[in-house]
């Protein structure tokens, strides 16, 4: 597909420290940001519109933890494009033009809400498209930029797992301050996802809520956002894989409605470095997979 050589090139960049001082992976799969040009020509909305479904910035408050012994994971292509924090094949028969593989799976409440692995809406449920696409096109975006970054996500990971024995996977989002539904209350500053406890060890959330409430942040658990594919996929902590993903109010760091970094936007950054320290201080031996299995 040479059309995502140009402009996508390199789709996504990993960054790993010359030393690492424990195996804790920082990943952004939401908030790239390089729209292509064929993308914008079939999209029935602006790039403004589109850009409501990124985690602006996030790549940047997590990048300086690399200097710091943590390797960052960033995807340069934006989620309403393809969204990797999906299974591979969750796709609306609705949006293209020819059959899908007996294989996608149709039928998920995500490809239901418009946000499967090839969206069909932004966050605030406008329609991307102004025309059905093809088949081949969703297949060939899969292909070309979903399976690579998983393929180097997973071969990081195991990277991780064989020579400490175990590894976490912290998965950075952001989400709007104000939910889309007028009955939700109010967001908290940081919502953690463990997948209501399944995807890792307790003391991981425990330890973050503990470091952020301490400074200051207010925390909710798994509400709105649990965790989503990468936190369900990667997080096994019967075999020492432990994923945990956080959710930052973006107000915290940035203004909504200019899309641009607040006032307090290095500071939050220094607040990433310290969830960091906190998890880096853990007895990792604890969470190995005789431990977590015996849980």
């Amino acid at each position: 597909m040479t059309q995502f050589d140009g402009e996508l090139s390199p789709p996504f960049e990993i960054v790993e420290p010359a030393t690492w001082r424990a195996p804790i992976i920082f990943n952004s799969p939401h908030s790239g940001s390089v729209y292509p040009t064929e993308f914008l020509n079939a999209s029935r909305i602006d790039l403004t519109s589109l850009r409501r479904s990124e985690d602006s910035f996030m790549d940047e408050l997590i990048a300086g933890l690399s200097e710091l012994g943590f390797p960052t994971v960033k995807v340069h292509f934006p989620r309403s494009y393809v969204d990797v924090n999906r299974e591979p094949y969750e796709l609306d028969p609705r949006m293209f033009n020819g059959r899908l593989p007996s294989f996608a799976n149709t039928r998920s409440m995500r490809v239901a809400g418009g946000l499967g692995t090839i969206p069909r809406v932004v966050g605030d449920g406008q329609e991307i498209y102004r025309e059905r696409l093809s088949v081949d096109d969703a297949l060939g975006r899969i292909e070309a930029l979903y399976k690579p970054y998983h393929r180097a996500l997973r071969r990081l990971i195991n990277k991780a797992h064989q020579a400490f024995g175990t590894v976490i996977v912290v998965d950075c989002h952001s989400m709007p301050s104000v939910g889309v539904s007028r009955d939700e209350p109010r967001r908290p500053d940081m919502v953690i996802g463990d997948r209501y406890g399944t995807s890792c060890a307790p003391l991981l959330p425990d330890a973050v809520e503990r470091t952020m409430s301490g400074l200051g942040y207010s925390i909710g658990r798994n509400k709105p956002y649990a965790g989503g594919f990468i936190t369900e996929h990667y997080g096994n902590p019967a075999s020492g894989l432990h994923a945990i993903q956080l959710e930052l109010n973006r107000a915290i760091y940035m203004d909504e409605r200019r899309r641009e970094r607040g006032p307090r936007f290095t500071q939050v950054a220094a607040d990433f470095a310290a969830i960091a320290d906190t998890l880096a201080a853990l007895p990792l031996g604890d969470l190995g997979p005789f431990q977590a299995a015996a849980e």
